[in-house]
């Protein structure tokens, strides 16, 4: 059964991630994002990564997506600048894809007896602390450093294009 879901969860990722790049709409392909990612972060928790799975769900699905759908509603990101927007019928995929990822996790956590993964080994906060600031201290500030000169790039870009 574990080995059911794990399947399930990653072709709802695949078909989540593929339904992005075939969507016109941005909001549409924003709402499969989400799906996407809460999948992945299904994977992480089944794969022995909680606390990965918990930071996905916090930073990605959850503070990442918000600021991507302000970012679509400040950009006015429509084809058509006088058509309402067809979010109705936009709903229905990413819906039944989270019901689905839902009922996975009901299944896990209701109680009912599930073959384990065999030699999955669960890592802790305590663990996942060390090895970031133990010896991978230098590629974490490296990531940072990468991430804050691209900010700012993006910023300079912005500003001189709009001059």
């Amino acid at each position: 059964m574990y080995d059911v879901i794990f399947y399930l969860t990653a072709a709802i990722a695949v078909i989540a991630a593929a339904a992005i790049l075939v969507l016109r709409h941005p909001v549409h392909a924003a709402l499969y994002l989400i799906v996407s990612l809460l999948a992945l972060a299904l994977l992480f928790f089944l794969l022995g990564a909680p606390l990965v799975a918990a930071l996905q769900v916090m930073l990605y699905a959850g503070a990442i997506m918000v600021l991507f759908l302000f970012l679509m509603m400040v950009m006015n990101l429509r084809p058509e600048r006088g058509r309402p927007l067809p979010l109705p019928a936009g709903w229905q995929g990413p819906a039944l894809l989270a019901l689905l990822l839902w009922l996975e996790i009901f299944l896990l956590f209701s109680g009912l007896p599930l073959e384990s993964a065999g030699s999955a080994m669960v890592i802790g906060p305590k663990a996942v602390g060390a090895a970031l600031f133990g010896p991978y201290l230098v590629v974490v500030e490296a990531a940072a450093v990468l991430l804050l000169a691209s900010l700012v790039a993006s910023l300079y870009l912005s500003r001189r294009g709009g001059k």
